[in-house]
Formats: structure tokens, C-alpha cells, sequence
């Protein structure tokens, strides 16, 4: 398992788990500033620049023109999967003023998890991923924990969720109607599956201290 620490434009919240030497750290744009925040030195920094200035004296820069097909974020992440890498931590992907960004990276999730990686999304003590005809099993970080889980698709079937107070068993989950929202982990951990479709989870997360 290779991993790839990215960080974008949008709210950083702080940093969970700090890369190891040798990882690959990704700033898009206006991420760079989220990694001097954090005390990261990016492997590489990449982005069209209409957030920041590119920095004079960055040694390993990669420009790409403002129009694009690509988010920022979607070449960072396109990026990581050239090294090989197969987990992806993607840090300033929400908040801020642009909701489209956040629900671009969403579905960025489910483009890592078709090439065979998995990514994760840090909102504000919040994380998400997306299961596609699989299962996982999260945490319980704090007492009567958060765990959201929505459609990507046309429908997701038969899912389950099971150590939650409302607990689902061979359903049917459309993306018009969001019966899957606000749920609480009760014991020490929750599964998740669905046998066919698409979810994104999220589950909360334990406070950082200092903030």
C-alpha cells in the first residue's frame, strides 16, 4: 500500500495522520498554503494558480492551463495513481464558499475506488469514502457517533448497516430520497456493505485537540 497525502483549496480543518518520509504529498493551488499551515513540504505542486500566486522559489512546480476538463484536485489525485499509490487522503476538499468542488471531489472518491485505490475526504471531524458492490467496517471515535451514508447512482442494493441504532438489512437506497442520513454508531465499530451500487459513507470523527 502506497499512499498519497493531497491538499486543496478548500477549509482545512487539520491535519489527521502526518505523511511518513518518503509518502507522496500533493499541494493543488491554493493547497500549499494548507501544507505550510500543517508543516508539510509537498512533493509537488500543481495547479492552473487562479487561487494564489505560484511561489517564486518551489523547486518541483507543475503549471496546467485554467481551462481544463480536470479539477485541481483530479490531477493531483491523477498524479498519485501514476506512482502507484492505492490510499489517497485528501485534506481541503470541502468547505469554503464552493459546493460544487466539495461534491466534485465526492465523485472523485468513486473514480480512486474504480482504478483499485480508496480515498478519503476530511470535512470538520467528519471523513467519507465510497464503497462500490463491497463493505467496510468504521470506528466508533466519540460516543453516539455520526454515520451518513447516501446513493451515488441510480439506486444501491442491498444494503446494510449493522452495531447502529437504525440498522438496515437488504434495502433499496435511491439518490432522491436521503434515508440514510444522521444515523448513530453504537457499538464499537459499524459494517456498511451494499451488493450492488454505489455509497459514499461518512462517519464522525474525534475532535483534534488544539483547535
Amino acid at each position: 500500500m502506497k499512499r498519497c497525502f493531497i491538499f486543496a483549496a478548500g477549509t482545512f480543518y487539520g491535519l489527521r495522520e502526518r505523511p511518513a518520509a518518503g509518502e507522496l504529498v500533493i499541494a493543488a493551488d491554493a493547497g500549499y498554503r494548507a501544507c505550510l499551515d500543517a508543516g508539510v513540504t509537498p512533493s509537488l505542486l500543481l495547479g492552473d494558480f487562479d487561487s494564489m500566486e505560484q511561489p517564486p522559489d518551489f523547486p518541483n512546480v507543475r503549471r496546467v492551463p485554467v481551462e481544463k476538463d480536470d479539477t485541481d484536485t483530479m490531477l493531483a489525485v491523477k498524479a498519485g495513481l501514476e506512482q502507484g499509490c492505492t490510499e489517497f487522503h485528501l485534506y481541503g476538499g470541502t468547505g469554503g464558499r464552493r459546493l460544487d468542488h466539495t461534491l466534485a471531489n465526492l465523485q472523485t472518491l468513486l473514480y480512486l475506488r474504480r482504478r483499485g485505490a480508496r480515498g478519503f475526504l476530511y470535512d470538520l471531524d467528519f471523513v467519507w469514502t465510497v464503497l462500490e458492490n463491497e463493505s467496510i467496517t468504521v470506528p466508533r471515535w466519540v460516543p453516539w457517533a455520526l454515520l451518513s451514508v447516501f446513493c451515488m447512482g441510480d439506486r444501491a442494493l442491498g444494503v446494510e448497516e449493522q452495531g447502529v441504532q437504525y440498522p438496515l438489512s437488504g434495502a433499496c437506497l435511491t439518490p432522491e430520497f436521503p434515508l440514510g442520513v444522521s444515523n448513530h454508531i453504537l457499538e464499537d465499530s459499524a459494517r456498511v456493505a451494499v451488493r450492488q451500487g454505489v455509497l459514499a459513507v461518512g462517519w464522525e470523527l474525534e475532535p483534534l485537540s488544539g483547535r
